[in-house]
């Protein structure tokens, strides 16, 4: 459902935070070997993840990404979903129609009105921090 960019920028987050409730800064070749993802297209999402103010970066020996638990108790998937795919996935058409609304449904408007919604509603509920706990208590994995 997610683009392949924003299903990496979710879990190299979720890393970072989980990182980051010891107060280590991991740096981008540590970030895209714990989700799986190539490093110089990690490289380009962090970067503009910092750049959204999401999460921290500093260069040199003892730099790295960090990610604020005051920011990760703020911040939901919705954010950055709308960040890296845009709000598209919660208001286009299910079937990529132009000109779909209620008064002029494609075949599948109203169930896919219903996906939308209850998909803003998952991303919305959980903050990176609620997402961090939960992979380290073993209750959820991102591997």
């Amino acid at each position: 459902m997610f683009s392949k960019a924003c299903e990496y920028a979710i879990k190299a987050i979720i890393y970072i935070a989980q990182q980051s409730h010891q107060q280590k800064r991991v740096n981008v070749k540590e970030v895209s070997k714990s989700v799986n993802a190539p490093e110089a297209f990690t490289a380009k999402i962090l970067q503009q993840l910092c750049r959204e103010n999401i999460l921290e970066s500093n260069r040199g020996k003892q730099g790295g990404f960090i990610f604020d638990i005051a920011k990760q108790k703020k911040t939901k998937i919705f954010d950055v979903v709308r960040i890296i795919d845009g709000d598209g996935i919660f208001t286009n058409c299910g079937l990529g129609l132009h000109k779909c609304s209620a008064d002029n449904p494609c075949p599948v408007h109203d169930d896919f009105r219903k996906v939308r919604e209850n998909l803003v509603a998952m991303t919305q509920k959980y903050s990176f921090y609620d997402l961090a706990v939960k992979t380290e208590n073993g209750l959820a994995w991102l591997k």
